[in-house]
């Protein structure tokens, strides 16, 4: 019997979720991780068939999701880990806004080499491997070609806690000035798919996890656009505040954008 291929296994294992979460839509008690941060039984049913799908596969490997109880991990001497989000979208879940997703990657010594992001209500598939491009269910995708702010169209991710003299708004300021137009959808994961296939010109968050970008970062690089931090400095695959963008001048004009907001000193470190 042939093994199945690491991105086979990715892309069935968000489809499982995927339909966990639909079945599950407007049926769960939410709990609060922290002020603002909302976790439900959804987002554990989703990690628990993530889970049971890639280590079912590949039993050998680690398993990173954002709602691990401590200690779970890592698992000494693995090379490959899957890192998860179960829900990119819990609020917009709670409230049934028909936008949110399972984002899932594949890492081999800290570089992804596939990833998928599932929205399950409009059945989008978006995967990528490293080397071998980008895809929507199936076809090639390609960031948009935008090179100028004023014809972009942003989005914007913010914390689940804002305050007056945060840098998330003094950026949005800024941006929503320069841009042709912003929208915040509630999902960072989508907003780099959605980025990687042309639908969004730029995408920016200052709070993001690693389960956050670990897939869309991917499937950025293989559509040809480019993520960065925001100095303009390599994005690793870890924790922080990230600008992703179509590339080019695009990128370059957004940097310059952050820089006049001000916000580096507080943001730009790793």
């Amino acid at each position: 019997m042939t093994m199945p291929s690491y991105l086979e296994v990715c892309e069935q294992a968000v489809r499982l979720a995927g339909a966990v979460l639909v079945e599950m839509l407007g049926q769960v008690t939410v709990h609060e991780k922290g002020p603002a941060d909302l976790v439900t039984e959804a987002d554990h049913a989703s990690q628990d068939t993530v889970r049971r799908t890639v280590l079912g596969a590949f039993p050998e490997h680690d398993f990173l999701g954002e709602e691990d109880s401590p200690g779970e991990h890592p698992k000494p001497g693995a090379e490959f880990r899957w890192i998860l989000d179960p829900l990119d979208g819990t609020t917009n879940y709670v409230h049934q806004v028909p936008h949110f997703c399972v984002s899932l990657a594949l890492a081999h010594r800290g570089e992804v080499l596939c990833g998928a992001i599932f929205d399950p209500l409009l059945k989008e598939c978006f995967t990528a491997e490293r080397g071998k491009g980008a895809f929507r269910n199936g076809r090639r995708i390609r960031t948009s070609g935008v090179q100028r702010l004023d014809a972009a169209l942003a989005a914007v991710g913010f914390p689940a806690v804002v305050h007056r003299d945060s840098p998330d708004l003094r950026l949005f300021a800024e941006a929503a000035v320069a841009c042709q137009a912003m929208r915040r959808t509630g999902s960072a994961a989508l907003n780099l798919a959605y980025v990687a296939c042309g639908r969004f010109d730029l995408a920016w968050s200052f709070t993001t996890k690693v389960w956050d970008i670990a897939a869309g970062k991917l499937l950025i690089e293989e559509a040809g656009g480019q993520m960065t931090r925001m100095d303009g400095s390599e994005m690793p695959l870890a924790h922080g505040p990230f600008i992703a963008s179509a590339g080019g001048v695009l990128h370059q004009q957004a940097l310059a954008i952050i820089a006049r907001a001000g916000v580096l000193p507080h943001n730009s470190s790793p």
